[in-house]
């Protein structure tokens, strides 16, 4: 089925809309770049996110919830569409979503055709991946764009997310020569990048001198104006921190004292772990403080670092996150006030996790847990609060907005309903959830692994105790056909006994049935993938 009558299937003709769509909750939709379930609601114990913690008191946390590919583009097309990765065909952070499918239905989208007003301002779908108008179907009124008028006066605006003048000085002066030098676009913030491009700030300013401070102000203007505008609303506001670089106002650093920052655990590669699993934290290698203190160990996978910049690292990203739940707050707190939260869906969401020094890697960019499981909470109205270990997945966000919301759920999605979940946290709607992660993303794993080319797909299925990874070759995806001859390597983890990924356990014959378990498993979901791309 081509994506034009995927379309024309999905968009109800709704007759009587007005008064159809007046009856409608609103939903606002949060989102989070980078953060990992490092959350008070979660179980951690150090972090200080008392926003998110007052949400989670009214809503369902998703204990295990994952991404589909952990890296912002694919995961973020994934969701807002209810597709996978290998359906969108956005695998890297360069190709346009509707360049590729032209008729895809997004969640937004869909949600216009019953009557909605949907609005959106920060990062919600990654910009590199769709059109400049931040995916024009998506949106019923011009996506807003950051406004200066909500930067802090006493500081100005940013420049390259800093704000410490000694940096943003050397930023002017390093932009001002590679501009006399020709150098525009990507070729000038390169530039400009290894110069100067800090991996931390911790600058005594106001929360409103960095974008996403500025940005949430404009998001309580706006909550303003959807709440006088008499029709049901689909508002996305998307925050950047916790994203590199950790940059947030000094008493969000004060929270935390950097000797208790936790170093992770286990710095090593997996026994019997295949390298094909690891990178080199290249996103890390491009802030301009990281390579000369940067090392790679003998067993080529991740990064060494200083202990006391672990630390730094790990204190920035606390510090990051506790400054985006303050922003989280300003927009909850709107929402309250105007009186809208009685009969508003609340969704937050982070879009994958994060490796802070575990297997000695940083950023995301794999299959292993820190980089896929990623925080979901949902509040709706008439819906006690839970906790729930049932599997989910990013792709169940659409459908279940549509359940939420009384609305006929889209035949082609993916995903499932988590509603069910919700009613009763026992439940599951699915045995286990899935990620891929393609290999290598960079040249760097290219030459680190001797590859000719980079043509390697990963893909990772997730139940309540297992993981399991296979690795294949000759630019597989899930809608080809699956050969046994194109595996190059397989991975299993059993979390109840080795949370940190010590081992990989698939060739130990105690495992052995639980290794073709979860294989039959992985080949039920490749060859329905395939039967269903027929289909579509």
């Amino acid at each position: 089925m081509n994506g034009r009558v995927l379309l024309s299937l999905a968009l109800p003709l709704l007759g009587g809309q007005g008064t159809f769509a007046q009856n409608k909750p609103n939903i606002l939709f949060i989102a989070v770049d980078d953060l990992k379930p490092i959350l008070g609601c979660y179980g951690d114990q150090l972090v200080k996110t008392p926003n998110i913690d007052k949400l989670a008191k009214r809503g369902t946390i998703f204990m295990q919830n994952y991404c589909q590919q952990a890296v912002s583009g694919p995961t973020r097309a994934s969701l807002m569409t209810g597709m996978r990765p290998d359906y969108t065909k956005i695998w890297d952070l360069k190709t346009k979503m509707r360049d590729v499918n032209p008729k895809i239905l997004s969640l937004p989208q869909y949600f216009i055709s019953l009557g909605y007003s949907t609005q959106g301002i920060g990062k919600i779908y990654d910009p590199r991946c769709v059109d400049d108008a931040l995916d024009k179907p998506s949106w019923s009124v011009p996506y807003y764009k950051r406004s200066d008028q909500y930067i802090s006066k006493s500081t100005g605006k940013p420049e390259g997310q800093y704000q410490l003048p000694a940096t943003k000085a050397l930023f002017v002066k390093y932009t001002k020569e590679g501009e006399a030098k020709g150098l525009k676009g990507k070729e000038l913030t390169d530039y400009v990048g290894n110069l100067i491009k800090p991996s931390v700030e911790c600058a005594d300013v106001p929360d409103n001198a960095y974008n996403d401070g500025s940005n949430a102000l404009y998001a309580k203007d706006i909550l303003a104006r959807l709440s006088k505008e008499g029709k049901p609303f689909f508002f996305a506001v998307g925050f950047s921190k916790p994203h590199l670089p950790f940059v947030a106002p000094k008493k969000y650093w004060d929270l935390y004292k950097r000797d208790q920052m936790p170093l992770a655990p286990f710095q090593q590669k997996a026994k019997n772990g295949p390298e094909i699993g690891y990178h080199t934290a290249a996103e890390l290698l491009a802030y301009s403080d990281i390579p000369p203190i940067a090392s790679f160990s003998d067993q080529k996978v991740g990064m060494d670092l200083p202990v006391d910049k672990q630390k730094e690292l790990i204190h920035g990203y606390y510090a990051a996150t506790s400054y985006m739940d303050a922003q989280v707050g300003i927009v909850l707190d709107a929402l309250d006030s105007l009186g809208l939260a009685k009969n508003t869906i609340i969704v937050l969401w982070g879009d994958h996790g994060w490796h802070l020094g575990d297997h000695n890697l940083w950023c995301k960019h794999t299959n292993f847990e820190q980089a896929t499981h990623a925080p979901l909470l949902i509040s709706a109205p008439g819906i006690q609060p839970s906790k729930t270990k049932s599997p989910s997945e990013f792709i169940d966000i659409f459908p279940t907005l549509c359940d939420l919301t009384g609305v006929k759920i889209p035949d082609h999605l993916d995903g499932k309903s988590l509603v069910p979940i919700m009613k009763d946290p026992k439940v599951s709607v699915k045995e286990f959830s899935v990620s891929q992660y393609p290999r290598p993303a960079n040249k760097i794993e290219n030459a680190r692994l001797g590859w000719s080319d980079g043509e390697f797909m990963g893909y990772s299925i997730r139940t309540q105790k297992y993981r399991y990874t296979i690795w294949l070759k000759d630019t597989f995806r899930s809608y080809k056909p699956y050969k046994k001859d194109l595996v190059v390597a397989t991975e299993l983890y059993d979390y109840e006994k080795d949370p940190n990924e010590t081992v990989n356990v698939v060739d130990e014959k105690t495992y052995a049935s639980i290794t073709k378990d979860m294989n039959d498993k992985m080949l039920h979901f490749l060859s329905s993938q395939v039967k269903e791309n027929k289909v579509r």
